[in-house]
């Protein structure tokens, strides 16, 4: 899961953005409002963390032009205006939760969670489950089902699979892959996306996700996974 932090408290962030890589989320930083429509452009996100006071562009106007881009996006407030009218202007603007600094840096993580689980049940609108042949993926708990047994996967494989299975029917590539795994700034090894691969293979099917050379992955198609290599 992918998230864009705005803020430009350094200490603040620096220590929101550590905590939310240990609960396995990659985690995009920048401290000026003036890059947060490039930011937008330049990757997928699963959700926004917003602060209100930055430099260059504020964070209303921020969030007006997420919720014009993409309404479904979640978008968490973390500020340090408390007041009433400041909390249900930001609600009315298209916030899905707000919060008042000092904050907990767990229960930050905890509200992420709850967000991003309303939206992926609204995307999913039957119960958050996806589909592709004998394949059932839960996001909001994270839960993936194969031929009618769970499997357990890591938070990346659950993720990168994700990612596929929302795609389904087009080709992935490296780099759209890895964009779902990691944040700007994460060292990233060359294979990292085939280890991945390899991981899912082994715990599916070897010919449930198929690689096209030199343009990236796809999932085979839903009558027959087959179970040749390619």
């Amino acid at each position: 899961m992918r998230i864009l932090m705005v803020d430009d408290d350094t200490l603040f962030a620096s220590a929101l953005q550590k905590a939310l890589q240990r609960a396995g989320y990659a985690v995009d930083w920048i401290d000026d409002g003036k890059a947060f429509n490039a930011s937008m452009r330049s990757a997928e996100y699963d959700c926004v963390l917003l602060d209100l006071g930055l430099p260059g562009v504020d964070g209303e106007t921020c969030l007006k032009a997420l919720r014009e881009r993409n309404p479904g996006l979640s978008a968490l407030v973390i500020t340090a205006r408390g007041g009433l009218m400041d909390r249900l202007r930001l609600l009315e603007l298209g916030a899905d939760d707000y919060l008042v600094k000092p904050v907990d840096l767990d229960e930050v993580a905890a509200r992420v969670r709850a967000v991003t689980r309303r939206a992926q049940q609204a995307r999913a609108g039957d119960g958050s489950v996806l589909s592709h042949g004998e394949l059932k993926l839960q996001p909001a708990r994270r839960t993936a089902i194969w031929k009618g047994s769970p499997i357990a996967l890591t938070n990346r494989e659950f993720w990168l699979l994700e990612a596929l299975v929302r795609k389904k029917g087009q080709i992935v590539s490296r780099e759209r892959l890895e964009e779902a795994l990691y944040g700007w700034g994460d060292d990233v090894d060359s294979n990292t996306v085939e280890v991945y691969i390899h991981h899912l293979r082994r715990k599916l099917d070897r010919g449930l996700i198929k690689t096209v050379r030199g343009l990236g992955y796809h999932l085979a198609e839903e009558k027959g996974n087959e179970s040749d290599k390619t």
